[in-house]
């Protein structure tokens, strides 16, 4: 059955297709702005239900299932598509820009998805379109840095499908719904899941990635690729206890990596991580308020991790370099990308008036109240470390640290424009909730503003400055130098092939020297045959007419005798 509702995801895939038909300029990129603005609006007047049915190979497909959990998604997707697109404005890249709206459409596609199936055809398209942001930045890195991400995006869709064919096979359905894990197809669609939400050991490909893709780009993949991941769990897997303590490690390891990383856009790339782990915490907990958490952290942090990235980038776009150890001193020239980069840094730390406090407070209190102490000790803890590695450190060594001597100019006015919505929507969210509060999934009954949680927050953030001024003070805080810091992915990049090319030489020479030794006996066989049979051997000499007859009398003889015994 279909309706009359045009898929929104059509509504990009479509206005790709225009963008091709259309001369670079303003007209093309005002396109890219009027896609996203209508998506929202049609996303926000949906009536929910399954709104899209088709037949596929004999299976039932549903392409448009509305709820109030796709809903909130699909409408931060559509937020984020116009946001990026504008902070892209100056962009006349024809790849870029069809890459950014296939990617925003298949995204808010696999939101709407009600099947395995159709969330595979989505989630695939995701992968495909997103590697263009990477290899648009055209350079040898890029290049392997992309086919590295593919590799990995893809191979997630391929353990998807497979994942839903076992389960199809299991239960006979193909609903994409609330799952328990007990099966191998349900621990591989999970696995799907965990690799595109970068789970810890899994997560490599978000810090390779990220900071290689063009300037533009990085702000566009840090809003989709993880939160479709993290939608996937909160609508297949709410509830599953091991996403407690997945999500605890994801909030604390990037922590350590944050501190000591130099390239500001691998510090927020790490940043990302460890935001995704208070998320996947609140899907684990699996209650209406911890899932309500979930999601409207995922819709702030969409936006002031796109922010913090919008104001890097701006100093990339600048300065041509993300390097801590050679920035500084901005605020000179780029005073207005600093106090929305600050906005951003406020945001994600969680201050009070700000999108994160009234965002985080809500896993955090559900862990409290679900009894999970030492999960929440740990939360508060890894909040401590994201004021540090982000609130701090980004907008410090950017913008305030020791003069750099850069003095570039202020970013593009279309850039400022994107930074500075962003940053209004950041500080309107934290101020006033209730609007955000109220597309959540389920009723809200929560008042974050209460003495209890503003002073408890503000003693954290506080005292998080202190630790960090006192480090700076004493000189124990990481300096900012060029290095090349080692993550697991070291496991696989350089001690993998180094281990692989020693037992590749270690097997070359054992199968050389058994294939020598062989070659020598079957040399040494064929010359005793050539002695014997060769034309100067004995076999080939001219036998006596005598020897002959003699031989073959005693032959006849032989043959007779055995005859007749027989």
């Amino acid at each position: 059955m279909m309706s009359e509702v045009f898929p929104t995801a059509f509504l990009f895939f479509a206005g790709a297709l225009a963008l091709l038909a259309l001369p670079q300029g303003r007209l093309r990129a005002g396109l890219l702005l009027a896609i996203p603005i209508a998506a929202a609006w049609q996303v926000w007047s949906l009536p929910e239900g399954g709104l899209w049915q088709v037949t596929f190979f004999g299976l039932e497909l549903e392409l448009m299932r509305v709820d109030r959990l796709a809903r909130v998604f699909a409408l931060i997707f559509t937020l984020a598509a116009f946001l990026g697109n504008l902070y892209a404005w100056h962009v006349r890249d024809a790849v870029q820009q069809v890459a950014a709206l296939l990617y925003a459409g298949a995204a808010i596609g696999a939101v709407f998805a009600g099947d395995l199936i159709t969330l595979f055809f989505y989630w695939e398209g995701t992968a495909i379109a997103s590697v263009f942001l990477i290899w648009a930045r055209r350079t040898e890195g890029a290049y392997h840095t992309g086919m590295r991400y593919l590799i990995v995006q893809i191979g997630s869709g391929v353990i998807l499908i497979a994942g839903a064919a076992l389960y199809y096979r299991e239960t006979g359905s193909l609903a994409f719904e609330t799952m328990t894990l007990g099966s191998p197809g349900t621990w591989l669609i999970f696995l799907s899941f965990g690799i595109k939400s970068a789970f810890p050991l899994l997560h490599n490909w978000l810090q390779d990635s990220y900071p290689a893709a063009t300037v533009t780009g990085t702000v566009i993949l840090s809003a989709f690729t993880t939160k479709l991941a993290i939608y996937a769990l909160a609508r297949g897997f709410a509830g599953t206890e091991i996403l407690i303590y997945i999500g605890v490690v994801m909030t604390l390891f990037p922590i350590f990596f944050a501190e000591i990383e130099n390239d500001l856009r691998r510090v927020l790339a790490y940043s990302l991580n460890n935001q995704l782990g208070f998320m996947v915490v609140g899907i684990g907990i699996g209650t209406e308020m911890a899932l309500n958490g979930t999601a409207a952290h995922a819709f702030a942090h969409i936006l002031y991790k796109a922010l913090l990235f919008m104001s890097v980038g701006a100093v990339l776009f600048r300065t041509g370099t993300s390097k801590a150890s050679e920035l500084g001193g901005l605020y000179r020239t780029m005073p207005k990308t600093a106090m929305f980069c600050l906005v951003g840094a406020a945001s994600i730390s969680a201050f009070p008036l700000f999108s994160g406090f009234v965002t985080k407070a809500l896993v955090l209190d559900e862990a409290a109240s679900a009894h999970y102490t030492w999960v929440w000790a740990a939360l508060v803890f890894a909040s401590a470390g994201v004021l540090s590695h982000s609130g701090i450190k980004i907008p410090f060594f950017t913008f305030f640290a020791h003069d750099s001597g850069l003095r570039p100019k202020e970013a593009p006015t279309h850039m400022l424009l994107a930074m500075g919505i962003t940053a209004a929507l950041c500080i309107l969210i934290g101020v006033y909730p209730a609007p955000l509060y109220a597309i959540l999934p389920y009723p809200v009954d929560f008042h974050p503003y209460s003495g209890g949680h503003v002073v408890g927050q503000l003693q954290l953030l506080l005292f998080a400055l202190l630790a960090f001024a006192v480090l700076m003070r004493t000189g124990i805080h990481p300096p900012e130098i060029r290095a090349v810091n080692l993550d697991t992915d070291w496991s696989y990049r350089k001690a993998g092939p180094w281990v692989l090319a020693r037992i590749s030489g270690l097997v070359s020479a054992i199968w050389g020297a058994v294939g020598g030794l062989f070659a020598g006996q079957i040399r040494a066989a064929i010359a005793g045959f050539y002695r014997s049979h060769g034309p100067e051997g004995r076999i080939a000499h001219i036998w006596p007419t005598g020897s002959m007859v003699l031989w073959l009398a005693i032959l006849l003889g032989v043959t007779l005798v055995v005859v007749y015994a027989a």
